[in-house]
C-alpha cells in the first residue's frame, strides 16, 4: 500500500485512476467495512486501484475544541496497517486544518477528487464536506466533476446504527463484548513491554506491563480475559488484563493507569518487545484489597473465569 501524507496538494496526483472511499473510519468497525468492501467491489468492477482517504487529527480539534477527540478507537498506525491488510492500494492522509475546514465546497471537488484522478467515489450516506460541512452526498453526486458518486446507507445492529460514538461509550463502560460486535473483532491496544514494578512475581502471577505506543480508548478500568500477541513471533496467548491503579498498593490520586497481563503458561522474557493487546470479556471492576492473600484468592477466580471465557477463542481470528 502506498501512503501518501498530503502536505502539498500536488503530491496526491501521481497514480492511476482510483476508487476512493472516504471518511475519518475510527474504528474500522462493520459500518466501515460496509464502504470500503462497496470500495473494493466497484475498483474490482471497473478496473480501478482501491483507494482510501482519511484524515488527521479528528476534525473536533479544529471544530469543537472544547470537545476535541484525541483518542482513537485505531489510532493512525492501526488505520494503515488495517487498510494494507484489505488490500487498499493507496491511503491519502488530509491534514484537518482550519483551512481545510473551510475550503469551499466545490474547491474540495477539484482538488482532491477530480484532479486526483477519482473516477468512482464511496462514502458513507452522512458524509460531508467543505465550509460548515454544507457539502454532502446528494450535494456531491449533483456538482460531481468526472466521477461516480455511491452513499452506503447506514449498517445497523439490533435496530441500532453502528458508530465509533456508541463503540467507545461501550468501552468505556466495560461492554466490551457489545462493543466488539459492532468491531467485528476484539478491540485492540498496540505497545510496548516496559519494566514495572515486578510485584506480580512475588505472588505467583508476572505480569506484562504494557505501555500503549498511541492514543488509544482506554477501556473501563478493572479485570479482563485477554489475548496477548508477540508482533516479532505472531504468537498469541491467552491471560488476564488489570487496567488500573492497582489500589491495593497505590493511592490511585498519585499513580498512573497501567495495563497489566498475567499470560497463562508462559515465563519467557518480553521486555521491550512490542504486543498487541485483545480485549475480549469485562471481568470485574478494579477494587482495593485488605491484604495480598485477599489479592491473590481473588486473582485465581480472575484467572479460572478467563481460562473459561477464552477455552474456546480462534486464536488465529484476532487481525
Amino acid at each position: 500500500m502506498h501512503t501518501i501524507h498530503v502536505n502539498r496538494i500536488e503530491e496526491m496526483y501521481q497514480h492511476p485512476d482510483i476508487a476512493l472511499a472516504i471518511g475519518f473510519f475510527d474504528g474500522i468497525h462493520l459500518g466501515h467495512l460496509t464502504v470500503i468492501n462497496k470500495m473494493i467491489e466497484i475498483a474490482e468492477e471497473k478496473k480501478l486501484k482501491k483507494a482510501v482517504m482519511t484524515f488527521d487529527p479528528h476534525p473536533s480539534v479544529v471544530l469543537n475544541p472544547e470537545k476535541k477527540r484525541t483518542d482513537y478507537l485505531t489510532p493512525l498506525n492501526e488505520k494503515k496497517r488495517i487498510f494494507e491488510s484489505l488490500g487498499v492500494d493507496y491511503l491519502f492522509i488530509v491534514p484537518f486544518t482550519s483551512k481545510f475546514a473551510a475550503m469551499a465546497e466545490k474547491d474540495f471537488i477539484r482538488d482532491y477528487l477530480t484532479n486526483n484522478h477519482v473516477k468512482e467515489v464511496i462514502a458513507g450516506f452522512d458524509f460531508t464536506y467543505g465550509k460548515f460541512g454544507k457539502g454532502n452526498m446528494l450535494k456531491l453526486a449533483e456538482d460531481r466533476q468526472g466521477f461516480n458518486v455511491t452513499a452506503v446507507s447506514k449498517k445497523a445492529m439490533n435496530n441500532e446504527k453502528i458508530s465509533t460514538t456508541d463503540i467507545r461509550r461501550m468501552l468505556t463502560e466495560g461492554e466490551v463484548l457489545k462493543a466488539n460486535e459492532q468491531l467485528g473483532r476484539p478491540y485492540k491496544i498496540a505497545g510496548i513491554v516496559v519494566q514495572g514494578e515486578k510485584r506480580g512475581r512475588t505472588i505467583g502471577f508476572p505480569t506484562a506491563n504494557v505501555m500503549p505506543d498511541e492514543d488509544y480508548v482506554m477501556p473501563k478500568l478493572g479485570v479482563y480475559a485477554v489475548t496477548l500477541k508477540q508482533v516479532a513471533t505472531g504468537e498469541t496467548f491467552k491471560g488476564v488484563c488489570n487496567i488500573g491503579y492497582k489500589p491495593t498498593f497505590h493511592d490511585p490520586s498519585k499513580s498512573a493507569v497501567s495495563i497489566e497481563v498475567h499470560i497463562f503458561d508462559f515465563s519467557e522474557s518480553i521486555y521491550g518487545e512490542r504486543v498487541e493487546v485483545f480485549w475480549h470479556e469485562f471481568l470485574r471492576p478494579e477494587q482495593k484489597f485488605s491484604g495480598i492473600d485477599a489479592l491473590i484468592a481473588q486473582i485465581n477466580l480472575d484467572k479460572g473465569q478467563a481460562e473459561e471465557i477464552l477455552r474456546d477463542i480462534d486464536r488465529s481470528s484476532v487481525l
